[in-house]
């Protein structure tokens, strides 16, 4: 397979045909090249050669990741993400073949979202993935950066007292501000220094990490409006085992890129796959993540809406979910 043709095609996608033609290619590639998605596969009883449709395609659960090398092909990883994970716990490992390819897709996805990113002052308050190596989440910030306006803005860790004063100074030069921070520091930050940005854009990454109790993303935007005196909050949605993202502009509907579609299954029979308003477990096509898994069954809750966006709820334990006895492999 022509993987350089095969990218310039999964970043052309216009339509649903275009998306089901990539990704029923993506599909077979990987059944044929990942010997561990091709026996998950076959321990289902799939033909891989009868699947016509993208909605049939197997999805591969997440916690794979924490025991096993998910790869497609045989490469020499250019670097190897980990997710956050508690003292003790196992954490996810997803290597990548090529930064280009991630580069390009969050940046496309980027753009999509929001404009021409050399128009705006980011600013991230990501504590928790700065003190650690190997974040996809950091790198991502880390390239948009570099792309941005860098009259203000950068990475922040614990001033909080900094990083609001140079937020006033870039609203006050008229600058477009990004504020993107995970959730516990975001709300750190909103009750000790609750400052007015109205018109920048206020995103969270989701994540308490065991710093804070666990709230509902409406109680955290609700407060977060309060306190920065915006209209919406808006929301990333990415993990350390893809390679795109989703983004909530408010309200917490997230809206995938082209290259990108969730689909929420039966958390009791996870190839059956609900219609728009029932929740259940999210299953992510990722057609960017080429030498990975493109088909990934997440461990979180969600429900699609009529326009195919969705909602994150919640998460549930892996467990719960049948037809995965291959994490014993």
């Amino acid at each position: 397979m022509d993987n350089h043709e095969l990218r310039k095609r999964l970043f052309s996608i216009g339509n649903d045909q275009q998306f089901n033609d990539v990704a029923l290619e993506i599909f077979r590639y990987q059944y044929e090249h990942n010997s561990l998605y091709r026996l998950f596969a076959d321990s289902l009883g799939i033909n891989a050669a009868q699947v016509s449709s993208y909605d049939r395609i197997p999805f591969l659960p997440v916690s794979f990741f924490k025991t096993h090398k998910v790869v497609t092909g045989s490469f020499t990883e250019e670097a190897v993400f980990e997710s956050s994970g508690t003292t003790g716990t196992t954490t996810s490992r997803h290597y990548v073949a090529d930064f280009s390819l991630y580069e390009e897709s969050f940046t496309r996805g980027w753009k999509l979202f929001y404009g021409d990113i050399s128009q705006y002052n980011i600013f991230a308050l990501l504590p928790s993935y700065l003190e650690r190596q190997n974040s996809s989440l950091v790198y991502m910030v880390d390239r948009l950066l570099w792309k941005s306006d860098l009259t203000f803005g950068g990475f922040y860790l614990h001033d909080l007292e900094k990083l609001a004063t140079e937020i006033r100074n870039a609203l006050a030069g008229n600058k477009k501000v990004m504020l993107l921070g995970v959730t516990y520091a975001l709300l750190d930050l909103a009750e000790q220094y609750p400052l007015p940005l109205t018109g920048a854009v206020v995103v969270e990454t989701g994540g308490m990490k065991g710093r804070r109790e666990e709230i509902t993303r409406a109680e955290l935007h609700e407060t977060l409006i309060k306190a920065f005196s915006v209209t919406s909050i808006h929301s990333e949605y990415g993990m350390t085992e893809l390679l795109s993202q989703a983004w909530s502009q408010g309200g917490g509907l997230f809206t995938c890129p082209p290259w990108m579609k969730v689909l929420v299954s039966d958390t009791n029979d996870p190839l059956t796959l609900l219609p728009a308003g029932r929740t259940g477990g999210i299953n992510v096509i990722d057609l960017a993540n080429l030498h990975s898994c493109s088909f990934i069954a997440t461990q979180d809750l969600g429900r699609l809406n009529d326009s195919g966006q969705f909602e994150v709820l919640g998460r549930f334990d892996s467990s719960d979910v049948r037809g995965c006895s291959l994490l014993a492999v």
